[in-house]
């Protein structure tokens, strides 16, 4: 025992003392921050706890304020959280904080109200309608509305703003609403305004609009016209030459027509020339371009579709339609404006017997065709049964200044359009194909050769109608006088309808020339019941008769009075 003791070095022991005693005070050391972390750590619970329940009563004040009635108010201007200086000097003045927040109109003021923390400022978009509380502001966002006025577009500033025309003389600066921001908005537009925010909300599809969309290339060229040659020769001149050699025309100091009108009878062309203009100058432009961009446009104008019973609305759809037109026109296309039954539309002024609309109509259609805005690349094309009635100005050299007449067909002219309809492809009756040989082509020709020949026979059968003048002189008419291309048609289809009824009767298949002859008399005599006093006096003073018309008698001798009463048609 006593040698164990010896054994032992003073110096290991004291210096395990010395460990011993470290130990001892870490031990110390780590038992009081043991309490301190356990004191805070209770502190810190309590806390949390009291926030939780805080945020708890807060959670259901909101939801009863949410419950309670909520105004709505329409967004203009959304203010982010901004952090700025409150002094010049940035180096030494504090920072000061501003929430984010919303102006709004509501009840016809505009105010400034706090965001609720349940809202995405995000969210929220100039023009949409939002939800406020008394307590704690802007809480939820509805959208936007789908009511309003609707305003034209007639100018735009920038990216935020628009110039809105919402009557005939009235023009607003109005913003636009977030989506419209989004969308590709035109002169011409129509929108939906609100008027007490002046906020522009959204696009309006308006069925006028619809009918002013630019038709794509008509596919009527001018194969498809018969008995038009020589009209077809002088619109081509006065319409193609400008487009297509433009340099020559600048070289000789030469500007391009403005317009065309188209006159004559009805049912000889007027509207398939037009579409043939279109088609024309399109595949001429587009031959041309490198890159196939270029492509022609046809704007098909019903004169009475535009007649308003608004003042002032005729005159907006008027600069709506050359806007679009200026606008396609803008990239080198060809855009065809073409007016039918123009005389509807912009009759002589003073000529009205109620409104007198036509005294702003015609000088806002002038103002279109002689503004400052130039009509590059766009064609105006009118047509008309009356030219008589269509304002002289319109009609003045610079403006609709190449007039074509669209007559009657002639003898060739009539064989040329039996000749569209009819042809060898045709189911023809085939006794009748093997008395020429089996050439179909040289019966189709003689088939068009013989009902030609019978419509143009002037004799008792052929009469279509007297003309009697109030000075007693009867004037014949024959089938030939009244004849045109639109009835051409139909004398074919209502033979191709008798083709059929035969073979299935009697089964034996393919058109006649018979058909042909029969349909004819049919539909000449179905056509005069509606005979017009205007299509006669057409006729009277084409063939050189000044005396006025008293009457219509037809060949049986019988005089409709109620011809002689009807007017123009």
């Amino acid at each position: 025992m006593a040698e164990s003791e010896s054994t032992i070095n003073p110096r290991d022991h004291e210096m395990t003392l010395r460990q011993l005693n470290v130990l001892r005070d870490q031990r110390l050391n780590l038992n009081k921050q043991l309490k301190e972390s356990t004191l805070r750590n209770d502190k810190l619970v309590r806390t949390l706890e009291g926030a939780r329940s805080d945020i708890q009563r807060l959670k259901q004040a909101i939801a009863q304020d949410l419950e309670a009635p909520m105004n709505q108010a329409q967004v203009v201007r959304v203010n982010h959280r901004n952090i700025s200086s409150s002094s010049m000097n940035d180096d030494v003045a504090p920072l000061v904080s501003t929430q984010a927040s919303l102006d709004v109109v509501m009840g016809g003021r505009r105010i400034r109200i706090p965001v609720s923390p349940v809202l995405s400022l995000d969210e929220v978009k100039v023009g949409m309608t939002v939800l406020l509380t008394e307590t704690v502001g802007a809480c939820a966002c509805v959208g936007y509305r789908e009511t309003g006025e609707i305003a034209s577009v007639r100018e735009i500033l920038g990216s935020d703003r628009l110039v809105l025309g919402t009557g005939s003389n009235n023009q607003v600066v109005a913003l636009r609403s977030g989506q419209l921001v989004e969308s590709e908005v035109k002169i011409g537009d129509a929108v939906s305004f609100d008027s007490a925010s002046g906020i522009a909300l959204s696009l309006v599809p308006k069925s006028d609009a619809e009918d002013l969309v630019l038709e794509d290339t008509p596919n009527v060229s001018y194969e498809d016209i018969g008995g038009l040659t020589p009209q077809i020769e002088q619109i081509r001149d006065a319409v193609e030459l400008p487009f297509l050699y433009p340099e020559l025309y600048r070289e000789h100091d030469l500007k391009p027509p403005k317009g065309i009108l188209l006159y004559g009878p009805p049912g000889n062309g007027k509207t398939l020339i037009a579409k043939a203009v279109a088609k024309s100058l399109a595949d001429r432009m587009t031959g041309d371009a490198q890159d196939g961009t270029l492509r022609g446009y046809f704007l098909n104008i019903k004169g009475p579709e535009l007649l308003d019973k608004f003042v002032g609305e005729t005159e907006r759809q008027i600069r709506a339609i050359f806007a679009r037109a200026r606008d396609k026109a803008t990239a080198g296309n060809p855009v065809v404006i073409f007016f039918d039954e123009m005389e509807s539309l912009f009759r002589t002024r003073g000529a009205g017997k109620s409104s007198d609309v036509e005294t702003t109509i015609v000088p806002q259609l002038l103002a279109e065709i002689d503004g400052v805005e130039s009509l590059d690349n766009v064609i105006v094309i009118g047509a008309t049964n009356r030219e008589d009635m269509i304002d002289p100005a319109v009609l003045r050299p610079g403006r609709l200044d190449v007039k074509v007449r669209i007559d009657r067909p002639d003898y060739q002219g009539t064989g040329e359009i039996f000749g569209l309809y009819v042809h060898s492809e045709l189911p023809l009756r085939a006794d009748d194909v093997s008395k020429y040989g089996g050439d179909r082509n040289a019966l189709a020709a003689s088939m068009i050769e013989t009902v030609v020949a019978d419509i143009f026979t002037r004799d008792e059968e052929h009469r279509y109608l007297d003309a009697v003048l109030v000075d007693g002189r009867r004037i014949p008419a024959y089938w030939s006088d009244f004849l045109s291309g639109a009835l051409i048609h139909n004398i074919v289809d209502r033979a191709k309808k008798l083709a059929i009824k035969s073979f299935l009767d009697d089964e034996v298949k393919g058109l006649s020339v018979e058909h042909l002859v029969e349909s004819a008399r049919t539909e000449f005599l179905q056509q005069r019941d509606s005979a017009s006093r205007g299509d006669v006096e057409d006729w009277l003073g084409r063939i050189g008769h000044s005396v006025p018309l008293s009457g219509i008698e037809f060949p049986s001798g019988s005089l409709e009075a109620s011809h002689s009463e009807r007017g123009i048609s």
